[in-house]
């Protein structure tokens, strides 16, 4: 690992290889948190007629006076007469206005008498929803690489539309390599810890949009690491393998991976923590070697993986990120760049991003509660308390 790639150089060789999974149809009722993959246009007028913006009475423009009621017109049950002028009927909010009908009167500003009901001066077009003025047909209402939330969900009903064209959930397969590694909820034996990156993985990716299709924690040993990645490739459109990844007498995963002809792409980031971060694909397979501390293998998920994981789905890979100042003074790292987990708040109308707490990578707790990685850039001494940073949100 000489030679060190930046974070951005690793994100720019992954989106480089990653190529979009093709589309599938959807039922409307599986697609919320799908990614749309085809544009969608509305084939007809949202609202589709005329309807009453309120409970009361449509009827024509006209000055107050007494009127006869002459009918109903109830949502879903339309009154389908002509509407005559200096009459009016009863109409329920979202009810068809009546051909001839041009206004709408509230029900509490009427009153009924013995001769019809009693309305106030009434001008063109109150209280009516036309047709077309949410959208109009023909119009592109949501646009592919958009994540379809309930709002885009509930219009694509709106649009009468049953099935959507949205991008597969990419398959995800973990691997966590380990000796020391026990599952929770057994008895730890000497020298053992209990397992959390292959919950850590699964948990980011599938806020990411995947699907998890194995997670398998192997021994360090070659046969076994090999086995257990030859599984992965078979099943899953990314692979991401936790430990096992440097150079050490017992990392045995770069080794399998060349073996069973998965081509590098990199290997090794100037990154804190994270450094030894592997990168590959085969035959449309693409595998992250991470690291195997807890805190290291979420940050470098996040940095590499789910960008790929995004595109893979036609999403934007791109995270969010916004500017703030630091809350306290952060040491640098002379050779690598160093994601800090930070929380976020506002004090003397700044956004703060405060470190939470000592930063080593086998903190695991250092993620609690964060709400970004406060990236720190290379170089000598601290950047003080105030100095701004950009931080990536998680």
């Amino acid at each position: 690992m000489s030679d060190l790639i930046t974070i951005d150089e690793g994100r720019k060789r992954v989106l480089a290889a990653v190529r979009p999974l093709p589309p599938e149809t959807v039922p409307l009722a599986d697609a919320l948190g799908r990614v749309l993959a085809a544009d969608v246009a509305s084939e007809i007028d949202v609202p589709p007629f005329a309807s009453s913006a309120m409970d009361g009475f449509a009827t024509t423009a006209g000055p107050a006076g007494v009127v006869p009621v002459v009918g109903e017109s109830r949502a879903g049950s339309p009154w389908e007469q002509v509407l005559e002028p200096g009459t009016a009927v009863r109409i329920s909010t979202g009810g068809l206005v009546p051909e001839g009908a041009d206004a709408v009167v509230p029900v509490e500003r009427t009153e009924e008498t013995d001769g019809g009901v009693r309305l106030p001066d009434r001008q063109p077009n109150q209280h009516i929803r036309y047709p077309g003025e949410d959208v109009h047909a023909g119009d592109v209402v949501l646009r592919a690489g958009m994540v379809l939330g309930p709002a885009e969900v509930a219009v694509a009903a709106s649009l009468g539309r049953a099935e959507l064209e949205c991008a597969p959930r990419p398959r995800l397969a973990i691997v966590v390599t380990g000796d020391e590694l026990v599952e929770p909820g057994t008895p730890l034996p000497p020298g053992g810890i209990y397992s959390s990156n292959g919950w850590a993985l699964a948990g980011a990716a599938a806020r990411a949009g995947a699907e998890l299709v194995s997670r398998e924690t192997v021994r360090d040993s070659a046969e076994d690491t090999r086995a257990a990645i030859a599984r992965a490739l078979e099943a899953a459109d990314v692979v991401c393998i936790s430990g096992g990844v440097s150079v050490g007498p017992h990392d045995h995963v770069k080794g399998a991976l060349e073996e069973l002809g998965v081509q590098e792409r990199f290997w090794g980031v100037r990154l804190r923590p994270g450094k030894p971060t592997w990168f590959g694909d085969r035959e449309g397979t693409y595998v992250f070697g991470l690291p195997g501390n807890p805190v290291s293998a979420i940050v470098t998920f996040q940095l590499f993986a789910r960008p790929a994981l995004l595109a893979l789905q036609g999403a934007s890979p791109q995270a969010a990120r916004v500017t703030a100042v630091l809350g306290e003074a952060v040491p640098r790292n002379p050779g690598r760049d160093e994601a800090v987990r930070v929380r976020l708040d506002e004090a003397d109308g700044r956004r703060r991003a405060v470190p939470t707490g000592e930063q080593g990578s086998h903190q695991l707790t250092s993620m609690l509660g964060a709400d970004g990685l406060a990236m720190i850039p290379t170089g000598e001494g601290e950047l003080r308390e105030g100095d701004t940073v950009e931080v990536e949100l998680l």
